[in-house]
């Protein structure tokens, strides 16, 4: 072949290529190269609470196991392998999520990060040649990028390339429906490129210097950074817009005492499947993560009379973005104002107490760590009959000071009525109260009122009187204490 028909050869290729990225992009799916980097100099610490929890776990197995029983113990090695397949599992969801097509997936094992370029130059090489054999689209690293090694892994590669946050910030984008989530996701992913302006093209450098750099005015990059200013300055204002507009919404809410229960969790425990079983909401429920993003109240009856607002909320994830949770602090505000949460957790995952201590550190973050806490383990339709039984079982067995727990599903809707009996046992605002009663008969409106919001008993006449035990919110038979019975 002459050089004369390699070059078209090679033209033609990489027309194909370009005609299959535009198919693509046309259908809205891309093709991606995922990059997972571990540190193993600086191994992904895992947070005390999962230490413990894995300690507490093999001390169990091992007091479990006779002495003459020579089955091996699980070794940390395992235990950090398990984490990263798990982290590396996720992020491939996440790309999923995010309308990826996964063509594949490099991992690279190095004792510390490359300050240029995250990865070593072999493994940059390698993720360059599969990149382009494959047409890829995007190369999504697992790991937040600083400007300069964003800078520096595009010159070499390829296609664009796609950091861990940014990516996230991507999943919000497509998600948010409302004007406050689409504000939020907007306020994000500004704060988010504003420090990344530095080094996009010699013409937007300070130091560039030479022929058409010089003169006076500001360079490029100082007026798209002042550009970015003033639109996160508007952004500002219409969120707090929206704010006001919630807060006055709020009061009129609070004008009549009805507490909320907000369901916060790991993305993709149920927390909208389990919505939807309590409260026939008929919100979106996919196994996609982030696909609740806008918060959804709905109100519910408990079995005492005794009506809440239940919120659904936006999920959590490990190495979530302070910018994210600054930015959604509106959306947020139903968990810092709820009397009782519902911690979600997916009881068939492998990662349950990692996931349960990323959503603690969230809640942390939000200084609402000090609230009641029901612990709903769900997808207990996911495990073994043994398991499920087990975890039934346990459920009714808390440790002094630790949270309730109630094992459900949402999507079978097993468990439910002890979750709703739990949540009625831990709300203190409006605490359940027994009054006997005797209301007359001509008072139709208080006789609906006591039917509606509170449990009777013991009913009975007494001529024109009707004499009945209710039991029910203080705040519902405090307005009937003319009726009460003296004792």
């Amino acid at each position: 072949m002459s050089l004369a028909e390699a070059a078209a050869q090679a033209s033609r290729a990489a027309s194909a290529l370009a005609d299959a990225r535009q198919g693509r992009a046309a259908s809205g799916v891309e093709r991606a190269v995922l990059v997972a980097v571990e540190f193993t100099g600086q191994r992904r610490r895992l947070t005390s609470a999962a230490r413990l929890a894995r300690s507490a776990a093999a001390v169990s197995i091992e007091n479990e196991i006779s002495a003459d029983d020579g089955e091996a113990q699980p070794s940390v090695g395992a235990a950090d392998d398990l984490d990263f397949d798990a982290s590396l599992a996720e992020f491939q969801e996440l790309a999923r999520s995010a309308g990826a097509q996964v063509a594949a997936t490099l991992v690279q094992r190095r004792a510390r990060p490359d300050a240029a370029t995250l990865v070593g130059q072999g493994k940059l090489e390698e993720i360059a040649g599969v990149a382009a054999s494959i047409g890829a689209d995007v190369v999504l690293f697992d790991h937040d990028l600083t400007p300069s090694q964003l800078r520096n892994l595009e010159a070499k590669l390829p296609c664009r390339v796609i950091d861990r946050t940014q990516l996230i910030l991507d999943i919000f984008a497509r998600h948010a429906r409302t004007r406050e989530g689409q504000l939020q996701v907007e306020l994000a992913q500004l704060e988010y490129q504003l420090p990344r302006l530095a080094g996009r093209g010699k013409a937007m450098s300070q130091l560039g210097g030479g022929i058409g750099t010089r003169g006076p005015g500001e360079t490029q990059i100082e007026t798209d950074r002042r550009k970015i200013n003033l639109r996160i300055d508007h952004v500002k204002r219409q969120l707090e817009s929206v704010r006001r507009i919630r807060r006055q919404q709020r009061q009129r809410r609070e004008a009549v005492p009805v507490p909320v229960v907000a369901l916060v969790g790991y993305t993709n425990a149920g927390k909208s499947t389990l919505f939807n079983a309590l409260t026939e909401a008929g919100v979106l429920e996919s196994a996609r993560m982030f696909a609740t993003l806008d918060p959804k109240l709905k109100q519910l009856q408990l079995p005492s009379r005794r009506r809440i607002l239940l919120s659904d909320t936006v999920g959590f994830i490990r190495n979530l973005p302070h910018t994210l949770v600054t930015s959604f602090r509106a959306t947020l505000e139903e968990v810092e104002r709820a009397e009782v949460l519902l911690h979600v957790r997916d009881a068939s995952s492998a990662m349950i107490e990692e996931q349960k201590a990323q959503v603690e550190k969230v809640l942390g973050e939000l200084e609402v760590e000090g609230k009641p806490v029901i612990e709903v383990m769900n997808k207990i339709d996911l495990l073994p009959p043994e398991e499920r039984m087990r975890l039934a079982h346990g459920a009714g067995t808390r440790a002094e000071g630790a949270p309730v727990a109630v094992a459900v599903s949402g999507l079978t809707k097993m468990g439910l009525n002890e979750l709703l009996a739990a949540i009625d046992a831990a709300l203190v605002a409006d605490p359940l109260v027994e009054a006997r009663l005797r209301v007359p008969q001509s008072e139709g409106a208080a006789l609906a009122a006591l039917e509606a919001g509170a449990l009777l008993r013991e009913r009975s006449f007494e001529g024109n009187l009707v004499a009945l035990t209710a039991r029910g919110p203080a705040s519902l038979l405090d307005r009937y204490r003319r009726f009460a019975v003296r004792d």
